[in-house]
């Protein structure tokens, strides 16, 4: 008898453990399934905040367009004032609008018509020079680009080169959509990536540089003549704050004496005061949910802007 209700305890208390550890199991899957709920939400509401600034954006660079100085794209425009960040439920939402034209477009070593651009591939090797980095990625990105698959001198890199590498994989032969790309240049690595990534956009072939807008280092890099924007980077926006500076005329008229005859055409064709293309850099925080989205925005001749792309994360 005694033994009996011995073995009737154990089971007992065998249910009850068994029944302790389903519940448990249960609650902590419960609250798991409610964090994850709570974290969609908050992602898929960050992710409507981030294009609720991009309608705004897009309304203030028509805007923009409206105005008597619509000619040109400048810093002292309202689309460059950063938009500080703004309280919302749980958070806070901020951003930022960069003109890419006011960056070397890497695209633009290659012409419309394929073949090497020459104006701006020197001008992209005085880049990589003022950036202590290896003047021979110029040659490796044109390979990576152009149409053909011929190596460009030396220091070029076409299908032989990298189906040898493991994985193998073929260059594109194409212009690129994200400066991310040159990451696959091999043994190019992410902190020359990090270097010169401030200065490149990958735009279509022939957008020109909006010498309003553009770092100081990228106008060094047009001529020795130009060596004096990147020594004072305050100076420099000091002045962009009341308009376009250096204008076009300031920079053609420092290239004319130094640039052969056949490069002047390509010279002034990449070169404006004006821009079609922005990025806008939307962070967006709920709780303890934050979000980053890139959008590259366009903007036509009549001022509507519409969302080229979108990346989250990474530019």
């Amino acid at each position: 008898m005694n033994r009996a209700r011995g073995v009737a305890l154990i089971i007992a208390l065998v249910i009850v453990a068994l029944a302790t550890i389903f519940a448990t199991r249960i609650g902590a899957e419960g609250a798991l399934d409610q964090r994850r709920a709570a974290t969609l939400l908050a992602q898929e509401q960050a992710l409507q905040i981030a294009f609720g600034a991009e309608d705004w954006i897009i309304e203030t660079l028509h805007e923009d367009a409206q105005r008597a100085t619509a000619q040109q794209v400048t810093l002292n425009q309202a689309w460059a004032l950063p938009m500080p960040p703004l309280p919302i439920d749980g958070g806070e939402v901020a951003g930022r609008v960069e003109d890419l034209a006011g960056r070397f477009n890497v695209n633009n070593l290659m012409t419309p018509q394929g073949t090497r651009n020459a104006f701006a591939y020197a001008w992209f090797v005085r880049l990589l020079t003022r950036l202590e980095l290896e003047p021979k990625w110029a040659a490796l990105l044109l390979d990576w680009i152009d149409p053909d698959n011929v190596a460009t001198g030396a220091d070029g890199a076409e299908d032989g080169v990298y189906l040898g590498m493991t994985p193998p994989y073929r260059p594109p032969n194409r212009p690129i959509t994200t400066t991310s790309e040159l990451l696959s240049l091999p043994g190019f690595g992410l902190a020359r990536y990090r270097k010169l990534q401030p200065y490149i956009a990958a735009l279509p072939v022939g957008t020109a540089l909006n010498v309003c807008t553009a770092p100081g280092l990228v106008l060094d890099a047009l001529a020795p003549a130009l060596q004096a924007f990147a020594q004072d980077p305050k100076l420099l926006l000091s002045y962009r704050l009341k308009g376009c500076f250096p204008t076009l005329r300031d920079v053609t008229t420092a290239l004319q004496p130094i640039l052969p005859a056949e490069e002047k055409a390509a010279a002034t064709a990449l070169l404006a005061e004006t821009s079609t293309w922005f990025r806008l850099t939307t962070s967006v925080r709920i709780g303890t949910t934050e979000m980053t989205l890139y959008s590259l925005l366009q903007r036509n001749p009549a001022g509507q802007s519409r969302v080229v792309l979108r990346s989250l994360g990474t530019e």
